[in-house]
């Protein structure tokens, strides 16, 4: 009886999900060593939670009946208790934060670079896992904390290489709450309705005044036909809204002197009430600190038409936009847009303690700022040269243990080396394979080099370059290009001569 064909497991990637190169790898290890040095430069110190948390304790999703998938990848444990891979990196800072509150100092600052999971539909730009980089200040209740993010935000983008292509652009929640309330919307009744609004706002840099006027009111229709109902709010309360959002400035939208009042007419019209006092008031504060700091408004902005944390923030938000241009996948060109943002959230650690813990911080998003960094050639992924090759000419213990002991000499040396772990038999193939990586230099040394006490090392980026330039196999095998033949004593010295040229005509190239 013949035995059944065997399947062959068909390799796939999960969708939302994709594998990381080592040049995007260490890219991101440049990336993130830059922003950590500017948040240790500040106090904050590192912390890390795990990749699961307690469903219940993220919050933001909830068990059915059946298993918490909506917004969340979770699996139940062997005590039956819902487990969740985290969605950002704040709900579990709240929850280490709470859990461990009468033995951290306060306030507590801290950092976390890490992956977040979304059980979402993935598409382009959008996955399911991507990394998250984060600084909180957890029991700081004045706005110079808020001031002091907005500003090493700044600092951050600065270190990066971003200098005059980036605003940190400051709004505060109060203010919408405030502008809210004074339309009508200020009850818990009208919360769908409020949603409604403040999603209508957010896409006022997407579709600007006449868009989201569209949403405020009836709806909007967009260009594939599809409809989207709209608020149904009246035409004083669109035009009170649309004055926020085109204003900005608190020099555009308050009168001047001490006490606050609007001075523009839809809003002037509405009464200014306990939250817009303290809203406008926080971002007043705000705006002093970080002047007098010496950062001016080409790099934190007060900007009313910032619409952030439909979910959880209560004062002051933030987010960094990217100025530069670039095109889109309709071929339009449009600004690069944002890269992180965060704010003020008074109640996440509430929910643990059942007291008021205040916190403000914010996330950076990885991979996009990543991307950013790349399209401005700012980014190379820490300039690793891949490593020098020692060749293997023969098969022999004495041989091999002269070139495994080549390949440690240099690797002591600080000098990134491996010796070729192939069929050796074919040299040929070991040049390819060089070549592939991008070796920079081989290692040769046949029996009459052993005998002698000799090593070749071939100049393998020279090499390439010579070969452009030879038309024919005796020319090419007279001028040998770019080969040396030293002692084997002065392996490291000539190798790091060698390398070091090459860096020196790398430096030529790019300057």
């Amino acid at each position: 009886m013949s035995n059944p064909k065997t399947q062959k497991l068909k390799a796939r990637l999960p969708r939302g999900f994709v594998d990381r190169s080592a040049a995007d790898i260490r890219a991101t290890e440049e990336m993130v060593a830059k922003i950590k040095a500017v948040y240790e430069l500040y106090g904050f110190d590192p912390v890390e939670t795990p990749m699961f948390e307690y469903t219940d304790c993220l919050g933001k999703f909830l068990p059915d009946t059946d298993r918490p998938n909506a917004g969340v990848f979770s699996v139940q444990d062997d005590d039956e208790q819902w487990l969740s891979l985290r969605y950002d990196l704040t709900a579990p800072l709240a929850r280490h934060v709470a859990e461990h509150i009468n033995e951290i100092q306060l306030p507590f600052r801290s950092y976390r670079a890490g992956w977040v999971f979304r059980n979402e539909k993935p598409g382009p730009g959008r996955f399911r896992q991507f990394m998250q980089f984060d600084a909180d200040s957890v029991g700081a209740p004045g706005v110079g904390a808020d001031a002091e993010m907005c500003m090493m935000f700044a600092d951050t983008l600065e270190a990066l290489g971003l200098k005059g292509q980036y605003v940190v652009r400051v709004n505060n929640r109060k203010v919408l709450d405030g502008v809210l309330e004074a339309i009508g919307l200020g009850g818990e009744a009208d919360g769908e309705q409020r949603l409604t609004v403040l999603r209508a706002m957010d896409k006022f840099d997407k579709f600007g005044s006449e868009g989201v006027r569209l949403l405020l009111g009836a709806g909007r229709k967009d260009e594939s036909g599809d409809f989207t109902k709209g608020a149904g709010l009246a035409d004083a309360a669109i035009a009170a809204i649309l004055e926020i959002l085109e204003g900005g400035s608190l020099e555009a939208l308050l009168a001047d002197g001490e006490d606050l009042a609007f001075k523009t007419p839809a809003l002037a019209a509405l009464p200014f009430n306990a939250a817009l006092h303290d809203g406008f008031s926080e971002l007043r504060a705000i705006s002093g600190l970080v002047r007098a700091a010496g950062y001016g408004a080409e790099r934190i902005k007060i900007d009313t038409s910032v619409v952030r944390g439909l979910e959880y923030y209560t004062g002051p938000v933030y987010e960094a936009e990217l100025l530069f241009p670039v095109t889109n996948e309709k071929g339009e060109v449009v600004q690069f847009g944002s890269v992180g943002g965060g704010g003020r959230y008074d109640g996440l650690v509430k929910r643990f303690t059942g007291r008021d813990v205040p916190a403000t911080g914010f996330s950076i998003g990885v991979s996009r700022l990543m991307s950013a960094l790349k399209n401005l050639g700012k980014l190379q992924g820490s300039g690793t040269l891949p490593p020098v090759l020692v060749t293997v000419m023969d098969g022999d213990a004495d041989a091999m243990a002269s070139y495994q002991a080549m390949t440690q000499q240099l690797r002591q040396a600080g000098i990134r080396a491996e010796m070729y772990q192939g069929n050796w038999k074919k040299f040929g193939n070991q040049l390819k394979y060089a070549d592939k990586r991008g070796c920079p230099l081989a290692i040769i040394q046949g029996s009459d080099e052993r005998a002698n006490g000799e090593i070749q090392i071939k100049d393998l980026i020279e090499g390439k370059r010579l070969s452009g330039e030879i038309t024919d196999n005796v020319t090419w095998r007279e001028s040998r290009p770019a080969q040396v033949t030293v002692a084997a004593g002065e392996l490291v010295e000539t190798v790091k001569r060698m390398l070091a040229g090459q860096a020196e005509d790398r430096a030529r190239a790019a300057s």
